[in-house]
């Protein structure tokens, strides 16, 4: 028999490549097959339950890096929250109408004018349907665990139902009304926005210092004088019906070579040097309220506009005297409001503006409006300067084209009577980041009534009915109607129906003595359809409502966040989560937003079918997500690396939970450990309870950090220290046994806390650890925290003894480099130790462990006043089985030179 057959090499299941791109659909069959999710959670019956309710992606396009970061964090709280014995229903969610699927179809070549909304919607259904079984397919091969049988959809008809069942009984309360305000509108989808809608861009703009003549100073200033104001958008002054400032500031009528003047006293530097005035002598000062109802010449048309007063003026920018349109902004709209103004409405659906006949601006894009405006105040001579800009202008989110505010009948959800709960709640949430908190009271505080109603087709209808006199029908009964028709048949019923069909049966109404009634065409905003899933989901499931948590980007504080607040107070007078949690964006390499237009997106389908599922649930656990964080080729191969060293640590203990031809058992009973194995499970302990308080803190950076330092660690001392015992001993030597049941423990525990992570691999590495199991490791329980170890000093003495290592390791390296000695074991140490602390810890290893720990061929240990390590090469012989420098090491009748460990093991003695 040749000597190293003699040897217990490493043999295991375990494969040292991982293969993951072959496996990883294997093993999600497997789980498939097993039913792990239905198992987990019939796994923890009668347990207390934690609920993380998903936030719905859109139905639309592959997953992009953000979906896949998503996903992979909230998969690693399910999946640890189970093991640690909590039922975790975890139910996924699709937000699946909106004009991005009516775009998309429209871009395939369907016209929509030329078939029903009906005939249309079904299209949009069929497309929605289509994208989230892609979407589906493309989550579980990220190895993410939920319901996949019955997500929740927001088109399916009981959703649906359940959203009307909101509006209704908001409605009821007075919270939903009907009015004519200016809204977000977005003439590239002719439809309304909400504010989550809104991106905001840098364009140029052509700012303009407009002069309008005084009708009627009020005493205050002569009739010759003019009032100067400040626009960055031009095509709104034909819209012109008021000129506001604040009553508190101090205005001044300025003589100049322009004109008498009147803007903020606290700015005549700023006009001087922007109008380029070679004369601004002040006259008087007053303040603006002094000027409150006075009037001023339109200076395109003839017509008047009023001074009035509010509060929203500032002195930061233009001139303290603002142009005010009513139906072109919320400012504007609030402060004619007070004093009677009304709106007019110039703007169509599509951006276009429609004046009167043979006005220049008549008919034209509002764009186009811009440059005539200019034109037109040049040759009125009201324009006195114009400067141009660059600012922050809003953008529709979905055709990334300019927003306007435009005036028109909408349907809103009233704030100011819910605001206050609504900051109560918000104070009640625990939110992480903390800064969450503030970032909400502020949306709250500042947050203007709700628009809900959309100009599209793809959506669940605003359910209202109008009598013949143009009233809402709001009526308890009526909505009732209206919900079970929609649970029923979908929301498609109210696009084929006749509204008396939608009414209760024999409805009759005062308001339309002839039973003529009408339907509302709007569609809701599709924010108030994710908004309500606590309704459609966590009630209508039997799902713990509250949810425990909502896990999102950090975009959702204006978005779903935000709605799920303002429509569960607004219905049940409390939050329907009890903490919130965010994580930043998924950025390129150089720190740039991903884009299909920049073509620096990455595909993490492709990621994961190139390097593997498991390398992507690394990286997610390896950045910290409460930032923006980034990914790119190059650095999934740095992690596809650090992969690859955690999975060769666990194939090397894998590798040595064997016993020849048996398979190890772990011993009920600890067996005599030594110093090192105390050391190394006291360091382990403290590793594992800091892990499962970083799972509870969601820190899965910090859980990957540690558990990876540690195997590292682990790696390069204790297990390569145990090389000698674990290959050369005999099967059953206690110390042999020491070291594989440090390593068992370590590898099982390991295991089950890399679980929610890696969770292909450590269902690989599970079914490699001999000992009866369950199906899988997601069945088992996390490891408990323990505290065997603390107040005994072992962790102390491991520092202290890896300090003095490495003086050792550098006197090896330095006698290595100098030609004294080839490698660690054939160097013969003498040590000197002088301080009493190295000493005790030494003592505790003995003289022999000592030299096997070191790996060298012998040691002396003495007591000096200075400590210091003395490196020689040993006289000793090797032996030519276990290839170590032994002084024990005599000649067999063979030639073959063993030491006396090696002679007893192959005798079959100890």
């Amino acid at each position: 028999m040749e000597l190293k057959d003699t040897l217990l090499m490493p043999k295991t299941s375990f494969e040292m490549r991982g293969n993951l791109t072959q496996k990883e659909p294997l093993c999600l069959k497997r789980w498939d097959e097993l039913g792990l999710y239905e198992k987990m959670n019939e796994n923890r019956e009668g347990c207390e339950e934690f609920l993380l309710h998903d936030g719905p992606p859109y139905a639309n396009g592959n997953i992009h890096c953000g979906h896949m970061m998503n996903r992979l964090l909230k998969d690693f709280l399910i999946r640890y929250k189970n093991m640690a014995g909590f039922k975790t229903p975890f139910v996924f969610g699709w937000d699946t109408h909106g004009l991005p699927i009516e775009v998309q179809l429209t871009k395939g070549g369907v016209d929509r004018k030329a078939m029903s909304v009906a005939a249309f919607r079904d299209l949009c259904r069929d497309y929605a349907l289509k994208q989230v079984a892609i979407q589906k397919g493309q989550v579980k091969r990220l190895g993410c665990l939920g319901d996949y049988e019955r997500p929740y959809l927001t088109l399916d008809p009981a959703y649906e139902a359940h959203e009307i069942d909101v509006f209704a009984a908001m409605a009821l309360k007075g919270l939903i009304y009907k009015g004519v305000k200016p809204v977000y509108w977005s003439p590239s989808s002719e439809s309304a926005l909400a504010e989550a809608e809104v991106e905001y861009k840098d364009v140029a703009a052509r700012t303009l210092y407009v002069a309008f003549d005084f009708a009627d100073g009020k005493g205050v200033v002569p009739r010759g004088a003019k009032i100067l104001i400040w626009t960055t958008t031009p095509w709104t002054v034909p819209a012109d019906l008021a000129v506001t400032l604040n009553p508190l500031f101090k205005y001044g009528l300025f003589d100049t070579d322009k004109g008498q003047l009147v803007f903020l006293s606290s700015l005549q530097g700023k006009m001087v040097a922007t109008l380029g005035l070679k004369k601004c002598d002040l006259i008087k000062e007053f303040k603006g309220k002094d000027l409150e109802m006075a009037t001023v010449r339109h200076p395109l048309y003839d017509r008047l506009s009023t001074v009035i007063c509010a509060s929203f003026v500032t002195d930061e920018d233009g001139t303290g005297c603002v142009h005010t349109a009513p139906d072109h902004g919320v400012d504007d709209f609030n402060a004619c409001l007070k004093y009677g103004i009304k709106p007019f409405c110039p703007v169509d659906e599509k951006g276009y503006l429609h004046l009167e006949k043979g006005d220049p601006c008549d008919g034209k894009f509002y764009a186009e409006a811009n440059d005539i405006v200019v034109d037109e105040l040049a040759r009125s001579g009201h324009l006195l300067k114009e400067v141009d800009i660059v600012h922050s202008y809003p953008h529709d989110w979905r055709t990334h084209k300019p927003v306007i505010f435009r005036a028109t009948p909408q349907w809103f959800c009233s704030i100011e009577p819910i605001r206050g709960r609504l900051l109560e709640e918000v104070r009640k949430i625990k939110w992480r980041p903390a800064w969450g908190e503030t970032k909400m009271v502020n949306m709250i505080k500042d947050r203007a009534d709700w628009c809900i109603s959309r100009q599209r087709a793809w959506g669940v209808p605003i359910p209202i009915i109008y009598n013949e006199d143009g009233t809402p029908i709001l009526e308890k009964r009526v909505f009732e109607r209206i919900s079970a028709l929609v649970r029923e048949k979908g929301s498609n019923v109210w696009f084929e129906s006749q509204p008396k069909d939608l009414l209760p049966m024999g409805y009759l109404n005062p308001a339309s003595p002839n039973g003529g009634f009408r339907k509302e065409t709007d569609i809701m905003d599709v924010w108030f359809d994710s908004g309500s899933s606590w309704n459609g989901v966590l009630r209508e499931r039997g799902l713990p409502y509250p949810a425990d948590l909502y896990f999102e980007g950090n975009d959702q504080y204006r978005g779903w966040f935000n709605a799920s607040l303002i429509l569960s107070v607004a219905y049940s007078g409390f939050a329907p989560f009890k903490e919130c949690l965010t994580h930043g964006w998924v950025m390129d390499d150089a720190w740039q937003k991903m884009s299909k237009s920049a073509g620096n997106g990455i595909d993490p389908s492709k990621v994961a079918n190139r390097f593997g599922a498991d390398v992507l649930r690394l990286w997610a656990a390896s950045v910290n997500y409460q930032a923006d964080v980034r990914i790119s080729e190059p650095i999934v191969r740095t992690v596809s690396e650090q992969y690859r060293k955690i999975r060769n640590t666990f194939r090397f203990m894998l590798g040595n939970l064997q016993d020849g031809e048996k398979a190890y058992v772990q011993p009920k009973e600890k067996p005599r450990l030594g110093a090192i194995d105390e050391w190394t499970l006291a360091e382990w302990e403290s590793v594992k309870n800091g892990v499962l308080k970083d799972y509870e803190d969601c820190d899965f950076a910090g859980v990957n950090m540690a558990l990876a330092g540690y195997l590292v660690d682990l790696s390069g001392f204790y297990l390569d220290v145990g090389k000698d015992s674990l290959y050369c001993d005999a099967a059953d030597s206690p110390r042999r046994k020491a070291f594989q049941y440090v390593i068992f423990k370590i590898a099982y525990e390991a295991c089950l806390l890399y679980n929610p992570i890696l969770s292909f691999t450590m269902d690989e590495v599970y079914h490699a650890i001999p000992g009866t199991k369950k199906a899988s490791p997601q069945l088992e329980d996390m490891p408990k925290e323990t505290h065997e170890y603390d107040g005994t000093g072992a962790r102390e003495d491991y520092a202290g003894f890896r300090k003095f290592r490495d003086l050792a390791l550098k006197a090896l390296e330095e006698a290595r480099a100098e030609g004294r000695i080839g490698s660690s074991s054939e160097a013969s140490l003498r040590i000197v130790v002088a301080d009493g602390a190295t000493k005790a810890v030494l003592a505790k290893i003995g003289k022999d462990e000592l030299r096997r720990t070191l790996i060298v061929a012998d040691l002396s240990l003495s007591e000096g006043s200075s400590g210091r390590i003395e490196v020689r090469k040993t006289a000793s012989e090797m032996c030519s089985r276990c290839r170590a420098y032994r002084t024990d090491v005599a000649t067999m009748a063979d030639g073959t030179m063993l030491c006396s460990r090696c002679q007893a093991v192959l005798k079959g003695k100890m």
